[in-house]
């Protein structure tokens, strides 16, 4: 038999099994020496006293005496403290209320029935009694502390559950809101339905008999609605707020108000339907809303005295209305209004007012947005759209520069509740150019 000669299979077989075997122990070996090494060095002498279980888990703050802590210390040992092992941890909140339970809550006893819709400040009896000049007897006005109910509002007879979103949008129990007028007196423009025990909205209003939604998509056409740019909007004198009901599925939130008049409270069906709503108006108060609050408002046949109260008072600047809607815009902010004046030479005759009259009021309305360095996007159809803008710094530099409306430079732009409209100064008026804006109408 011949000899296997020095390359040989089984020659590299056992070569590479000795190497693989060698590489093993090797590392083998390395594993048990760093785990001797570390379990070496881990082992250390058990606190020799108190203070030094505090060093250990990283207190620098000595003893709790010393650092005015607890004597109950969660690190305190009942046992020995000479072992980590033993040391209590607390888990326990030490900062809770205490509540006096021996104290009875006291307990109102329902009101009469009479009162289902009664709301404290702005009960319709007592507004009565309040001047109807610029309709400060719709503003709110709270009952002194002699005059307060103590007794709990019942919810109208036979009250039930609303429907749920998106369902309410368009309809609402009759037993909850029963009150059928803006059934009859809107009847033609479609505000409001009754059909059997409920009530159906089919989103109508008094400019858009086509429907709010169609009336939204008009507006989408004239300024971007769906970019992004638009999330929030306020709408003065909403009645039944369709407008902000619709707004919603694009992702725009509206607050609306209206007073409550001859159709009882409008924003009580607002509120059955889901929508944000309140009862407001703009008087001689302020909105109750912070500067820049908005990026849209809106009015549609509202019937805001936009271009009055400045000529004839000391106080009052042009336009004052316009000048709130200006502080609750944000910079680059959107006024849409529908209704009179616009598009006078079509509905003058249905307004039942003079052409002249009309004509006044618009020229009005543009030369107090002129004033506030408003810019008139767009006048199309029924609509007509301002905006706000980015910097007034700028609007200063580059236009003429008015001394209505006046803007107080100490007036506090976030004031709101009870906050006068007009705007004092604190020294003189103005007795010459206005050089300088309040921060409600600069975006900086």
């Amino acid at each position: 038999m011949a000899k296997e000669h020095s390359g040989s299979p089984k020659l590299h077989q056992l070569e590479s099994k000795r190497k693989r075997l060698t590489w093993i122990l090797a590392v083998s070996g390395l594993c048990i020496v760093f785990y001797v090494m570390g379990a070496w060095q881990g082992t250390s002498p058990a606190p020799s006293s108190q203070s030094e279980v505090y060093t250990r888990v990283g207190c620098d703050g000595g003893s709790p005496e010393a650092a005015g802590g607890d004597h109950s210390s969660p690190l305190t040992s009942s046992s020995s403290p000479t072992t980590t092992s033993s040391v209590h941890l607390d888990f326990e909140s030490h900062h809770q209320l205490v509540v006096n339970s021996s104290e009875r809550s006291q307990e109102f006893p329902p009101c009469d029935m009479s009162y289902s819709e009664y709301t404290p400040c702005q009960d319709r009896a007592r507004g009565r009694k309040f001047d109807r000049d610029m309709l400060k007897y719709r503003e709110r006005h709270c009952p002194s502390k002699k005059e307060l109910l103590r007794c709990l509002i019942p919810a109208p007879p036979n009250y039930k559950a609303p429907f749920k979103w998106p369902q309410s949008r368009d309809y609402a129990w009759y037993d909850n809101i029963p009150h059928k007028e803006l059934s009859i007196e809107k009847a033609i423009q479609n505000w409001i339905q009754v059909e059997g025990d409920r009530f159906r909205f089919p989103g109508g209003g008094t400019m858009f008999p086509r429907g709010a939604d169609a009336y939204i998509d008009d507006i989408n056409e004239l300024i971007p609605l769906t970019s992004g740019k638009i999330r929030t909007a306020v709408d003065t004198g909403c009645g039944v707020a369709s407008w902000g009901a619709y707004l919603l599925k694009r992702d725009i939130v509206a607050m609306s108000f209206a007073p409550r008049d001859t159709h009882e409270a409008q924003v009580w069906f607002a509120l059955e339907r889901g929508v944000p709503a309140m009862i407001g108006i703009m008087g001689s108060q302020r909105l109750p809303y912070p500067a820049r609050a908005f990026d849209m408002a809106h009015c549609s046949r509202c019937l805001i005295p936009w271009n009055k109260y400045g000529k004839t008072s000391l106080f009052f600047s042009d336009g004052m209305y316009l000048t709130e809607v200006d502080r609750v815009l944000r910079p680059g902010g959107y006024w849409i209004l529908s209704g009179p004046p616009i598009h006078w030479k079509k509905y003058w005759r249905g307004w039942e007012r003079t052409q002249e009259d009309l004509k006044q009021e618009q020229d009005s309305i543009e030369d107090v947005a002129k004033h506030l360095c408003w810019n008139k996007v767009i006048e199309k159809g029924d609509l007509a759209v301002w905006q706000k803008p980015i910097n007034h710094i700028e609007c200063v530099k580059k236009k003429q520069i008015y001394r209505t409306p006046h803007i107080c430079k100490s007036d506090n732009a976030d004031a709101a509740w009870y906050s006068l409209y007009y705007l004092v100064l604190t020294k003189v008026i103005f007795a010459s150019k206005l050089t300088t804006f309040d921060s409600s109408f600069n975006s900086a």
